[in-house]
């Protein structure tokens, strides 16, 4: 089984046991790269993602003495569907294992954003989401109750206005407590059809103990209901030929 250092290794992020890694991610247009610019200021570069043309940034800060290295993911609407920017943002969540991941949401459009919230929160519980835009919000009469919406989606939300750096030491605080373990959220998980439940139940108990440690294994239970065919291809260049033979031999997939 593979182990996260050498995971993160595949998406050029170096081993600093020093830092806890921070993914960032959200919509197009949500002020993601405005956070960034903010959490991070000067102490950031680009470069490429490991065999894609999507543009890779990175940067650090410091907070409470402690050192965050900070991967800004692409703008997604998705993480179901095949664009290279989805594979990417999918694939970091899934594999490098992120201590913390924003999710960056437009207050002005907050429902539309959701959707975004909720599947990250199907793969990794270790979510904070992050309602940025709130002066556009105020202008438009729109009002967020963040306290109400951290309760409803069981993980912790702050709002931001990046631009004025309103509540971003905030939000550094926030990713501080969740990493330290003074935050546990405890995301709230979407339920399905009783059909559809009972399925999904029978698939996670057949998935092996040790993929269990390396995915959600609720999150790759629906993926093999869905024979999404796309995932369980990438899933595979992460795994040893052994453990994916078990997947293969259990739920009869083999890609061609």
């Amino acid at each position: 089984m593979p182990q996260a250092t050498d995971l993160r290794k595949m998406f050029n992020i170096q081993p600093d046991p020093e830092a806890a890694l921070v993914a960032l991610a959200g919509n197009p247009n949500t002020g993601k790269s405005t956070i960034f610019n903010a959490l991070t200021g000067l102490r950031q570069h680009t470069g490429n993602w490991p065999g894609k043309t999507v543009l890779q940034a990175r940067g650090t800060f410091i907070f409470r003495g402690h050192k965050y290295i900070l991967v800004d993911l692409p703008g997604t609407y998705s993480l179901l569907a095949n664009s290279a920017e989805e594979i990417v943002a999918r694939n970091f969540l899934c594999f490098a294992r992120p201590d913390a991941t924003v999710v960056v949401a437009d207050a002005t459009c907050l429902e539309r954003n959701l959707n975004l919230v909720l599947q990250v929160m199907e793969i990794t519980s270790r979510v904070i989401v992050c309602v940025n835009l709130m002066d556009e919000a105020r202008r438009k009469n729109i009002f967020i109750d963040t306290e109400c919406l951290a309760r409803e989606l069981g993980v912790p939300v702050v709002a931001t206005a990046a631009r004025s750096g309103q509540g971003v030491a905030e939000l550094k605080a926030g990713i501080d407590d969740l990493v330290r373990g003074r935050i546990v959220p405890t995301p709230r998980r979407l339920v399905y059809d009783p059909e559809i439940e009972d399925a999904l139940a029978r698939v996670e108990q057949q998935i092996p103990g040790e993929i269990k440690e390396l995915f959600n294994a609720r999150w790759l239970a629906m993926r093999i209901l869905d024979n999404d065919r796309s995932t369980l291809d990438n899933i595979r260049q992460y795994l040893e030929p052994a453990e994916w033979g078990v997947l293969r031999e259990r739920f009869k997939y083999c890609p061609t």
